[in-house]
């Protein structure tokens, strides 16, 4: 029996076109995008995901913040975001499903905090959601609101790269 991670990804098979559209609902990063494209073809998924962490590791802030762009806000208006960000909607609903069974009051925490970290950092939180309550993502908004900008884009960085490997994971199954 083959190990999956060995098996060829589903990005092989696309168009470049398709498989642009597909990495942009994994990293909302244009130059990730075009870096990723130019690797392909992968030789296995664990050479896409090494591929993934190199790339992303040469890009810097401004990267950093467009892909971050292509996040809705946890905690906002979920209308609003199914249409904003139709192509990754249903991931991110099954990534932020804790913050989904949350109660009101927790959810308006989400929301404010969401605002305050946006007019401090300049950009929306980002966490890699999936597992974690709301409780616990609030908990954690409201402790990174107290880092310097530096070192909260260099952890809202590495909370990307997470929510992009388990996005790049997605693709195949």
């Amino acid at each position: 029996m083959t190990d999956a991670r060995e098996a060829k990804p589903i990005l092989n098979g696309l168009s470049r076109e398709e498989a642009a559209e597909a990495l942009t609902r994994c990293c909302g990063s244009a130059r990730w995008v075009r870096g990723m494209l130019g690797r392909l073809p992968f030789a296995s998924h664990t050479a896409m995901f090494a591929a993934a962490v190199e790339i992303w590791a040469q890009l810097g802030p401004d990267d950093y913040r467009e892909a971050f762009s292509h996040h809705p806000e946890i905690g906002s208006n979920l209308e609003e975001l199914r249409r904003k960000y139709a192509s990754t909607a249903e991931w991110s609903r099954a990534e932020q499903s804790g913050a989904l069974s949350a109660s009101e009051a927790t959810l308006h925490a989400l929301r404010d905090g969401n605002r305050a970290y946006r007019e401090r950092f300049g950009f929306s939180f980002i966490v890699c959601a999936t597992g974690k309550t709301a409780e616990e993502m609030l908990s954690l908004l409201q402790a990174r609101l107290r880092h310097s900008p530096d070192l909260e884009l260099d952890i809202a960085a590495t909370e990307q790269a997470k929510i992009t490997h388990l996005r790049l994971e997605k693709l195949d199954s």
